[in-house]
């Protein structure tokens, strides 16, 4: 991985003379965001307003629009909103944190070559910039793909790379193609976005622990890891619609209570469900424990930063960060290849759903 100002001054590196659809206009990679360390993401689909101090009735500074990416100085405590009272300061105002997706701008080397797998030849990629736009190599069958103008990647996102091609500006090109999940869709990115997954960072966490046990707490949406009795991780999350303290679930996504033994891990999965103009259809979603079989399942979050807030459609949101140590950790274990496991019975770690 290299920082922003040394890809700058590296400018783009060639794999090759290939030429891929030289009419496309790809763009810069990076020109309009802001040069910090730390950044923030629009994640809501709409614009939002910038205030100039942590609560509602605050004067707006400005809109902030769709994907607009801002300094993210440090989050502060202001006025709650639904639940949440986490704010993120920036150098012009604040915006309520939970529409904000916390980023970071890595842009990386591309690679020369990919390598063979069971899957063919490709290799596990993560998206390392806020954003990288796509264009589909042929008419999508995804309804996310048919329903946006500008389709695009986002930081955190894992997926499938199987091509490298350059254009005839110079640019290498990823072909994108799910693995798991997917209709056929195959797109094409600009490399710096990705950073290519090692099989050292897949490495099992505590691998020689006994009595591994998930607890997903519905009232209080969090999660915590235990080793017997011994709690080893703990983090908050969005769950489906919450439970009552009599146990009777609010609403139709409820995440589903009792038991259970997961029945597929994957590290990228696409999720589609639900009815039309209703429903959901996302690709990349990384680190993905499914434990129901209705498809609720433990998995990485980048649309929204509403953690500690029921939001999900029954899933269990988590950070990235948080999602990929409870991978690593849960049994079993995914290797670098396939990178899925199927399960048809016992031998994983049990995920218990309270609502307490």
């Amino acid at each position: 991985m290299i920082s922003r100002r040394d890809f700058l001054k590296l400018g783009v590196f060639s794999v090759g003379a290939l030429l891929i659809r030289p009419w496309l206009n790809w763009g810069w990679l990076i020109s309009d965001w802001p040069d910090a360390e730390r950044l923030g993401r629009n994640c809501t689909g709409g614009w939002i307003e910038m205030k100039l101090r942590p609560t509602s009735n605050s004067p707006t500074v400005k809109k902030v629009y769709e994907d607009t990416v801002v300094v993210w100085l440090r989050e502060v405590v202001g006025e709650a909103r639904s639940v949440s009272r986490r704010w993120v300061e920036t150098p012009e105002g604040y915006l309520y944190a939970p529409y904000i997706q916390p980023v970071y701008n890595h842009p990386n080397h591309p690679v020369r070559s990919l390598p063979e797998t069971s899957l063919g030849r490709g290799m596990w990629a993560e998206v390392t910039v806020p954003y990288v736009d796509i264009y589909p190599e042929k008419p999508p069958c995804s309804e996310w793909l048919r329903s946006v103008p500008h389709p695009r990647l986002y930081y955190s996102q894992v997926l499938w790379i199987d091509d490298i091609r350059t254009n005839a500006a110079g640019q290498v090109l990823y072909r994108v193609n799910e693995k798991y999940g997917n209709c056929g869709d195959t797109y094409w990115a600009l490399a710096e976005a990705f950073r290519p997954i090692t099989q050292e960072e897949l490495s099992p966490i505590h691998p020689d622990a006994m009595d591994k046990r998930i607890v997903v707490d519905l009232n209080y949406q969090t999660l915590s890891c235990f080793e017997g009795n011994k709690e080893v991780y703990f983090c908050r999350i969005s769950s489906g619609g919450k439970y009552d303290y009599q146990g009777n679930p609010v609403d139709k996504y409820a995440t589903p209570v009792g038991e259970h033994l997961p029945w597929r891990k994957s590290i990228s999965i696409h999720m589609a469900g639900g009815s039309t103009g209703a429903g959901w259809d996302t690709p990349g979603i990384a680190w993905t424990t499914l434990f129901d079989p209705n498809g609720a399942a433990i998995h990485s979050t980048f649309w929204h930063n509403d953690f500690g807030v029921p939001r999900s459609h029954g899933c269990v949101n988590a950070t990235p960060e948080d999602a990929k140590w409870v991978f690593r950790w849960a049994l079993p274990h995914v290797p670098y290849d396939p990178g899925n496991v199927d399960l048809s019975g016992p031998g994983g770690t049990v995920v218990s759903v309270i609502a307490s």
